[in-house]
C-alpha cells in the first residue's frame, strides 16, 4: 500500500474513532441546539447595537448572511420568525434585555469552544470567567463585523450611482456586486472558521494546522446541505410528524449535521498533528527537490 493511502486511512481512522469515542455525537447536537438556541439573542443584540452605531440594515444583513448559506426549505420558516422578531421594538443599548441576548448569543460560542477542545484533545487551562469574557468578545466582533458590512452594502451602491453619473462605466460595478453578495457570505464563513479553529480552542496553532479541517468542512457542508435539501424535497415528510414543531425539528437536525461536520474538521487536524503529516509532506516535497536537483546536476555532469 502506498506510503500516502496508509497515512491517509490512518488520519481518517483516528479522527472518526476519537470523534465517536469522545462523544462526538453529542457534542455535535450540544452544537446544534446551542446555535439555534444563540441566533435570536444575537441578532437582537446586534439589531440594537447596529441601531446604536447608525447600521439601520443590520436586520436585513445578518439574516442574509447567516440563512442564505441554509436550504431555502430550512431558513424561510426561521428567518420570517426572525425578522418578525425583530421588528418588535426594544429599549436602548444597555437596557437588561438587550445585555441578556448578548450573554446567551455567547452560548453558543461557548459551545463551539468546548466542542473544539475535545476534537483537537486539549484541556481547558483557562478559567471560566476569561473564556465567557472572550466568548462575549466573538459575539460583539461578530456584530460589528455584520454592521460594517451593512453599511458598506448601503454606501458602495450609492457612492458607485453617485460616480456613474460622471464615469458612465461603473455603472456596470452595480451588476458585480450583486453577483458577490455569495462570494461575501463564502469569504465571511471561510474568515469565521479560521478565527474558530485559530482561537476559540485552548492551545496553539498555526493557520497552516486548521487549514485541512477548514477545507473539508466547507467541502462537506456544501455537500451536506444539498443532500439534505434533496432528502427533504424527496422523501421526507416532518409536519406529518411533528405537525408546528416542523420547522424546528428540521432547523435542529440541519445543524446537527452542520455540527458533526464541524468537530469532524476539527478531529482531522488533530489527527494530522498527531501523525506529523505535514512534516511528512515537507520533507517528502524537499526529497523530490534535492533528487531532481542531483539529476539535473547528473544530467550536467554527463554533457561536460
Amino acid at each position: 500500500m502506498p506510503a500516502f493511502i496508509r497515512i491517509a486511512w490512518k488520519v481518517v481512522f483516528d479522527a472518526v474513532w476519537h470523534f465517536s469515542e469522545d462523544d462526538g455525537w453529542a457534542m455535535a447536537s450540544h452544537v446544534a441546539l446551542s446555535t439555534l438556541l444563540a441566533i435570536f439573542p444575537f441578532l437582537i443584540f446586534g439589531t440594537a447595537l447596529g441601531s446604536f452605531l447608525g447600521a439601520d440594515q443590520f436586520a436585513t444583513t445578518a439574516v442574509h448572511f447567516i440563512f442564505d448559506t441554509w436550504p431555502e426549505s430550512i431558513a424561510k420558516p426561521i428567518s420570517d420568525e426572525v425578522v418578525r422578531v425583530l421588528t418588535i421594538p426594544r429599549g436602548g443599548l444597555l437596557t437588561v434585555s438587550v445585555l441578556a441576548a448578548a450573554y446567551f448569543a455567547s452560548n453558543g460560542v461557548e459551545a463551539l469552544r468546548i466542542s473544539l477542545n475535545r476534537a483537537y484533545r486539549v484541556a481547558e487551562s483557562r478559567p471560566w470567567y476569561k473564556t465567557r469574557v472572550a466568548s462575549l468578545g466573538f459575539v460583539l466582533a461578530g456584530v460589528l463585523v455584520l454592521a460594517m458590512v451593512s453599511i458598506l452594502l448601503v454606501a458602495v451602491p450609492l457612492a458607485v450611482r453617485y460616480a456613474g453619473t460622471y464615469l458612465p462605466w461603473f455603472n456596470n460595478l452595480l451588476a458585480l456586486l450583486d453577483s458577490w453578495s455569495l462570494a461575501g457570505v463564502f469569504v465571511m464563513l471561510t474568515a469565521g472558521l479560521i478565527v474558530s479553529h485559530l482561537w476559540l480552542p485552548d492551545g496553539h496553532r498555526k493557520i497552516l494546522d486548521v487549514l485541512p479541517g477548514i477545507i473539508l468542512t466547507l467541502v462537506a457542508w456544501s455537500i451536506g446541505a444539498y443532500v439534505f435539501a434533496s432528502y427533504l424535497a424527496t422523501f421526507a415528510n416532518y409536519v406529518s410528524t411533528y405537525a408546528g414543531l416542523a420547522s424546528i425539528m428540521i432547523a435542529l437536525v440541519f445543524l446537527y449535521i452542520v455540527g458533526a461536520i464541524f468537530i469532524i474538521g476539527a478531529e482531522i487536524n488533530a489527527a494530522i498533528m498527531k501523525y506529523k503529516v505535514k512534516r511528512m509532506v515537507m520533507r517528502s516535497f524537499r526529497g523530490t527537490k534535492e533528487s531532481g536537483t542531483q539529476a539535473a546536476e547528473t544530467r550536467k555532469e554527463n554533457i561536460l
